[in-house]
């Protein structure tokens, strides 16, 4: 049984950055044997719960919130990215200690790097920005922004938005120091940029910054590394600055087009302001709210995270999302300060995964990213390595540490 767990948690790692197929399939056998174990009283008393109460919140009213909506059946099927929280409990329970979790960061980090290294070659060899350009499909199929094995260059922004924050401790001057990661992060770093996402990129700005207080070594090198990035983007070529500069150009198309997005979104959330309109309700309903000066008139959500749970699920569904966030961040900070600095390593898993969600959830001001399926599974699992941690403070140190 063992030894097929290993197997398994290796297939799903290994899928978080090269097949969804894969990490799926591997995360579904996983919980299927994770669940049988559960039928011991000793089993169930050594499992990690984490955040089992905003969970079940967030879980019930998401269901309420089908159940409500006029089209139950269809929002219960949209509502499947709810089982994808299997991959919190199952990275807590299959990781015993902060070297476990160590080995999984470091590997993810690899893995991700291997689709940074495809984005980059798309990207190298793209003759243009049309959509195809034939065979082979993984290289030359929406080429001109880098997306790996993904579908879509936002979902390759999303994974190595978080990977690169979790990773982030471990490159900063002190003994959590780890000089073979550079050259991977360079990498990851090139194809994150090379995916042209300015939300991701707003995100992990975002998740830097909230490094700055617990390294006061590496504070002036997050600073000075953001400081080098801004200089290199006066620099780059007319394509990449011109993303860059219309970040901030409230004029800019994109941004036009959210703000249109968001003001349809909140006309929805008004008629509907309890539980929502379910989900998977804007893909039906947008068209209804969609403004006229709007170029698109239908969309499956209004590139805005919070927005979207509340248009979908309600201020209650809000309310425990918030929650459920809120608890994490409670839980995670409450441990970093705890840890003593001697506990290097434990610190910078706590940090990585704290500036990591951080990321995300700034990230998602802009975007849909927790109902990406891909970027959710990283995002879940990175959650999870703060109660590892946790968990290992009541065993025994191995030398080293």
């Amino acid at each position: 049984m063992t030894a097929l767990r290993r197997i398994l948690f290796a297939a799903f790692v290994l899928g978080l950055g090269l097949s969804i197929t894969l990490s799926e399939t591997a995360l579904a056998l996983l919980t299927l044997l994770w669940l049988w174990t559960l039928r011991t009283p000793h089993a169930r008393a050594a499992a990690l719960w984490p955040l089992l109460p905003p969970v079940l919140a967030f879980s019930s009213v998401t269901v309420l919130s089908a159940l409500a909506s006029g089209h139950p059946g269809l929002s219960l099927a949209a509502a499947k990215g709810l089982l994808l929280v299997a991959a919190l409990y199952i990275t807590a329970d299959f990781l015993h200690g902060p070297e476990e979790a160590d080995r999984f960061l470091w590997a993810l980090s690899l893995v991700v790097g291997v689709a940074a290294l495809v984005g980059l070659l798309q990207v190298a060899v793209c003759p243009g920005q049309e959509a195809d350009y034939g065979a082979p499909a993984w290289l030359y199929h929406r080429c001109y922004r880098a997306r790996g094995f993904f579908s879509i260059y936002m979902t390759l922004a999303g994974v190595l938005n978080l990977v690169l924050l979790a990773m982030l401790p471990r490159l900063l001057p002190g003994p959590a120091f780890r000089g073979w990661l550079v050259p991977v992060s360079l990498i990851n770093l090139a194809a994150f940029v090379a995916t042209y996402t300015r939300g991701a990129w707003i995100g992990f700005i975002g998740g830097v910054l909230s490094l700055l207080p617990t390294n006061r070594r590496g504070r002036w090198l997050l600073l000075g590394g953001l400081l080098l990035l801004a200089a290199s983007a006066l620099l780059a070529p007319y394509d990449l600055r011109h993303r860059v500069s219309a970040m901030v150009d409230p004029n800019e198309a994109g941004v036009t087009e959210r703000l249109y997005m968001w003001r349809s979104g909140l006309a929805m959330w008004r008629e509907h302001p309890l539980l929502g309109v379910g989900p998977g309700g804007v893909k039906r309903e947008y068209a209804r709210y969609a403004l006229p000066e709007a170029a698109k008139k239908r969309t499956g959500h209004v590139h805005n995270t919070p927005l979207q749970i509340l248009v979908e699920r309600g201020i209650l569904g809000l309310a425990a999302w918030l929650w459920l966030f809120g608890a994490f961040y409670s839980r995670a900070i409450g441990l970093l300060r705890r840890l003593p600095r001697e506990s290097a390593r434990e610190r910078a898993l706590v940090a990585g995964s704290l500036a990591a969600i951080t990321g995300f959830l700034i990230g998602g001001v802009s975007e849909y990213n927790f109902g990406d399926t891909e970027v959710v599974l990283v995002a879940w699992t990175l959650i999870a390595l703060p109660f590892v941690v946790e968990a290992g403070e009541r065993m025994p140190s191995s030398p080293g540490q």
